[in-house]
């Protein structure tokens, strides 16, 4: 197994690298479905934790990500990015399987101080991982094409990611085998199985020679760097403002429909796995938009989305609104998983793309460094105030009286966790003003996203059913749009066709930049 980096990397070479992360992606995602989100959530409650445990586990993997600070050196000193990612990732699915073991340890009050314990390491390992996988990728991929790259590898990976869930929670709600929690050992095994043959695709993507950008500076002088870039600063506060508002409630959606709503974990194992198979039918479309407009332009109109389904969350709990509750919830967890596939891809795509070549390493883990600090405050921010809330309820209550009759109900009332989601709601219009902020290329209205978005829909259902093709040659919106955006969208299509028809010097830049040592040198350089 070679994990040093390869002098050359061809184009076939890339192309099979490619194929790798995405098959990578898809085994990963199964690991962390079987073992992490709903079901880690399920398994702390199961064995007694309250709302400060479930803020944790929520904050553990945000808190982890402080191990990129150190990451940065290791990566600088010995300039071998697939084999510290390679090596991180094993020792963490190690630590997965022996997870496997927990459920059967006697010593019942111990337990969640050991799942704590074992999920900040796997944590650490994972920023150690990600930090060299970024600065990696960051180097191999071409720029143009990231949009389609990431989304087929984040629609597989959340195909699979939905059948591991759907398959952990039938498991755990069907275990014939006695008590409940030793099912959660067949899922903790099965994911530590997984993340190996996610680790064995991971030694089949070339590495290129790490890239030498300017001249030697210091591990402070690199991490500094970002936040004097002032573009890319304001992408940072973006992402800070972006963790702090969906982190502050988005971990306890699940406490919040097994304890208040009191759904069965396969009722919420369900909803979950709609909420992701809706993010993989869209990531698609999502991922041409990037390409063919902008990120922010597919951040502006996900991101009110999101939010809107945060404030529908507060709604589905009111007694009111009970006999809909479920219908509501499926409705708020297909758009919600829609937004949120636009958001991951375009926020990621949007920091490699802003990122300065040659600096991959400390840009990127600028990103996750304050993604950390702010993913990791808001769960326990959230977990204090829901305590809080646990006591106290906003109602309502609209009375009447008349003819000597008189009575009362309550119209709309929130307590606990639905105040949680209104709060996230509220915060999302800061989001949006840091978003507003970055500069990335022209600027796009929402209007046009959504009518592309409507016709990239189109195209797409045409192109899966020949009885929407032939409703599409007789109801022609498509082309009615298409002609209405015809001048909008010429500038954007010039650049397309600049992409589909690159001169091959253009692959030469790229076969350049995978291979530094190739370029060409300076007149009178040895």
């Amino acid at each position: 197994m070679k994990l040093r980096p390869d002098p050359t990397v061809t184009w076939s070479d890339l192309q099979r690298g490619q194929r790798a992360l995405v098959r990578d992606a898809a085994w990963a995602s199964i690991t962390g479905s079987l073992y992490g989100g709903v079901i880690l959530v399920a398994f702390a409650l199961a064995l007694g934790a309250g709302p400060f445990v479930i803020g944790m586990l929520a904050a553990i993997p945000f808190i982890g990500q402080a191990a990129q600070l150190p990451a940065i050196a290791l990566i600088e000193r010995f300039r071998q990015r697939r084999k510290i990612t390679v090596l991180s990732v094993t020792v963490s699915r190690v630590l997965i399987l022996l997870l496997a073991l927990l459920p059967l340890i006697g010593m019942v009050e111990g337990r969640l101080t050991l799942l704590l314990v074992a999920q900040l390491t796997i944590t650490i390992l994972g920023s150690l991982a990600g930090c060299a996988l970024n600065s990696w990728l960051h180097q191999l991929l071409p720029s143009s094409g990231l949009g389609a790259f990431f989304a087929k590898r984040l629609f597989w990976g959340t195909a699979c990611a939905c059948i591991g869930t759907l398959a952990a929670g039938l498991v755990v709600d069907l275990w014939p085998y006695g008590e409940k929690l030793q099912a959660y050992s067949v899922t903790f095994a099965a994911a530590g199985l997984a993340g190996f043959v996610s680790t064995w695709f991971l030694t089949r993507v070339p590495e290129p020679i790490m890239a030498q950008a300017g001249p030697p500076a210091s591990v402070i002088s690199k991490i500094a760097a970002p936040f004097r870039d002032a573009n890319f600063r304001r992408v940072l506060r973006y992402i800070l403002a972006w963790n702090a508002a969906t982190n502050l409630a988005a971990p306890f959606l699940a406490v919040y429909l097994i304890q208040q709503m009191h759904f069965s974990l396969g009722t919420v194992t369900t909803l979950w796995v709609t909420s992701q198979v809706a993010n993989a039918v869209v990531l698609y479309i999502w991922g041409r938009l990037s390409d063919r407009l902008s990120n922010k332009a597919v951040l502006r109109v996900a991101l009110p989305l999101y939010f809107a389904c945060m404030l529908g969350l507060a709604f589905a709990a009111i007694p009111r609104a009970r006999d809909i509750a479920l219908p509501l919830l499926y409705v708020v967890h297909i758009a919600m998983g829609a937004a949120a596939g636009g958001i991951g891809l375009a926020t990621g795509n949007m920091s490699l793309k802003l990122a300065p070549q040659g600096q991959g390493t400390a840009y990127l883990a600028a990103t996750s460094l304050v993604a950390s600090v702010t993913g990791g405050i808001a769960p326990l921010i959230g977990g204090a105030l829901a305590h809080v809330f646990e006591a106290g309820a906003f109602s309502v209550v609209v009375h009447w009286a008349w003819s000597g009759a008189e009575g009362e109900a309550t119209v709309i009332g929130f307590t606990r966790y639905q105040f949680l989601f209104l709060i996230s709601a509220a915060l999302g219009l800061y989001v949006l003003h840091r978003l507003s902020r970055i500069r990335e290329g022209e600027e796009i209205s929402e209007h046009v996203v959504i009518q592309q978005f409507a016709l990239e829909a189109i195209r797409t259902v045409n192109q899966l059913s020949t009885v929407a093709g032939l409703l599409g040659n007789v109801f022609t919106f498509g082309r009615l749009i298409e002609r209405r955006l015809r001048e909008r969208r010429s500038a954007v299509e010039g650049v397309d066709d600049l992409a589909t028809n690159a001169p091959r010097a253009s692959r030469d830049a790229d076969q350049r930049e995978l291979n530094p040592s190739s370029a060409p040198r300076p007149s009178g350089t040895p």
